[in-house]
């Protein structure tokens, strides 16, 4: 909250509230829910400079979006639309945030927080004296809840699906947001300069850090699993204290929504599928916003089930459906010595006898260990800033990360992603999908196969060498047509699931186990389903088969 709300004059209404409840022993505070079309609305309709593009429900029946564009400047504008309060609403929500806080935080309320604040905002209505329909009740219901368990003023934004990223540049700046249809957007949203230091301040304690003049730069994980990188004050940020958030998804992106999008074909899918069964260890790499760890989350959801799985992440990103998952995240703390690195855990996973290991980002001295770990029958996925193959070898391969050679050779697949525009759009494609060869013999450099490239212009995957297929035909004693034939299944699979429409990630998980368990009787279901006969999606599986 602004430093320049006035204790005083709070303290003034307060004792106006108080002072009128005897002559308002018949007033009334609503005890009933919210019915929409029966109480009156919440959030009024309002009108806006410029076409509306369009509107939808961020955090319904309280905040909707609301999409302008401006003719003459050729450009969108994002509004984030909220009840109004009038001028004595506004002046009592001043007084409700101090006198709700102290019994939320230390009252004994059983039930869901939502429930409690109803309750104290109830009481405290009830002492006022103050009477209030529905609607009036949940608007200040509304501004309490952000405050308390929101986000504040980006409360609406947060609840956005479509945004991916909320960035703040300083005092006085509109914010603006990556949309995935408007790309970068301009909101209505925007801090003063007290307003803005606090929330930054708030948002860091509310992670547990510490942010001030001396330390004035903090990356956290927010409390519903974003990222943000927190900024105060004007010596790092001429403009101000900033903040950018990267919106963590609840329901992450599956291998179908990555085929919806685009960023891989389905001959890709197939491929990457055979890899992760076959323990081959995969590098994602790409620039920032190229979707690298969203892709490196969708294709960990074809590992084989009751497979031991560690995920070591330096902020919570990654999100699966798998029994066997081991879970963790590096610590900071303002004793260097308390620190845990992604290197103490890397190094403590091994002891865990994980057959998957996936690392949220290699930069460090991690690599060294994780590199290890593949030399040793350990399957590893992991990201990488980079943007082309070679890039991700000179990383490796020098300083601070220092992978011998040797050892990077142990690497088997590379896919470069980028985030690249097509037809006016911002795309996301599998630029390369590389297979480390090994060692030349005759130069002492490191050789790589390209399998997959991505044709810019026609947007459009071509196929070339893919070696590695012709090693797991070996391991698994094919034919050359056994394997084209394992791979042709797998895509018609993934390709019955595209069609069906299985994004959610537990569905598309439990299908792809049931396919390891009776890959047969799964095809034969499917192939009876695109024949015309009524199979459910659900009944492709064989569970208690």
């Amino acid at each position: 909250m602004s430093k320049n709300r006035s204790e005083s004059a709070s303290a003034g209404l307060r004792e106006r509230l108080e002072t009128a409840v005897a002559a308002l022993r018949g007033s009334s505070v609503p005890g009933e829910p919210y019915r929409p079309g029966e109480t009156g609305a919440i959030v009024e309709d309002r009108s806006f400079d410029g076409r509306i593009v369009e509107r939808y429900w961020l955090n319904p029946p309280f905040a909707y979006a609301a999409v302008t564009y401006d003719d003459d400047e050729s450009q969108h504008r994002y509004h984030a639309v909220e009840p109004e309060l009038d001028r004595f609403e506004s002046d009592l929500i001043e007084t409700l945030y101090d006198d709700v806080r102290t019994p939320l935080l230390y009252g004994s309320h059983e039930g869901p927080p939502e429930e409690a604040l109803r309750t104290e905002l109830r009481r405290r209505l009830e002492r006022y004296g103050v009477e209030l329909n529905v609607a009036g009740f949940y608007r200040l219901y509304y501004y309490l809840y952000r405050e308390f368990q929101g986000f504040g003023r980006i409360d609406p934004l947060m609840h956005d699906p479509h945004i991916e990223d909320i960035s703040c540049d300083g005092y006085g700046i509109p914010l603006y947001a990556y949309h995935e249809a408007y790309q970068d957007i301009e909101t209505d949203v925007s801090f003063e300069e007290d307003e803005l230091d606090d929330y930054v301040v708030g948002m860091a304690q509310q992670a547990g850090q510490h942010l001030s003049v001396g330390s004035p730069i903090v990356g956290t994980t927010l409390r519903d699993g974003s990222r943000a990188e927190l900024a105060l004050g004007e010596e790092v940020t001429p403009h101000g204290s900033a903040f950018t958030i990267r919106k963590y998804s609840d329901e992450p992106l599956t291998p179908i929504d990555l085929l919806e999008y685009g960023t891989y074909s389905l001959e890709q899918m197939a491929y990457l599928w055979m890899a992760i069964e076959h323990n081959k260890n995969i590098v994602f790499a790409g620039g920032t916003a190229s979707g690298k760890t969203t892709s490196m989350n969708a294709i960990s959801m074809f590992i084989p089930p009751r497979s031991k799985l560690i995920t070591i992440e330096d902020t919570r990103e990654l999100s699966l459906h798998h029994d066997n998952w081991l879970s963790c995240v590096t610590r900071e703390r303002l004793d260097a010595a308390a620190d845990v690195t992604m290197y103490d855990l890397l190094r403590a996973s091994l002891r865990h006898r994980p057959e998957y290991i996936l690392v949220g980002e290699v930069r460090g001295e991690e690599a060294i260990t994780l590199f290890q770990a593949m030399n040793t029958g350990h399957t590893t996925l992991s990201t990488m800033h980079a943007d082309s193959v070679q890039t991700v070898i000179n990383r490796l391969e020098n300083e601070p990360i220092n992978v011998p050679r040797s050892m990077v050779q142990s690497l088997d697949v590379l896919c470069v992603q980028t985030l690249a525009r097509f037809e006016g759009k911002r795309v996301r494609r599998a630029n390369t999908i590389a297979e480390i060869d090994g060692i030349d013999q005759r130069t002492g450099d490191l050789d790589y196969t390209g399998a997959y490239r991505w044709d810019s212009g026609a947007d459009s995957f071509e196929e070339r060498t893919a070696n590695l297929m012709g090693e797991i035909r070996d391991e698994r004693g094919w034919s050359k047509a056994e394997l084209l034939e394992e791979l042709r299944r797998r895509q018609r699979f993934l390709q019955f699931l595209r069609e069906r429409e299985i994004t959610a990630f537990e569905r598309f998980t439990a299908m792809v186990n049931q396919y390891y368990v009776a890959p047969d009787r799964v095809m034969e279901r499917i192939e009876s389903a695109s024949e015309g006969i009524d199979i459910d999606a659900e009944a492709v599986g064989v569970e208690g088969e």
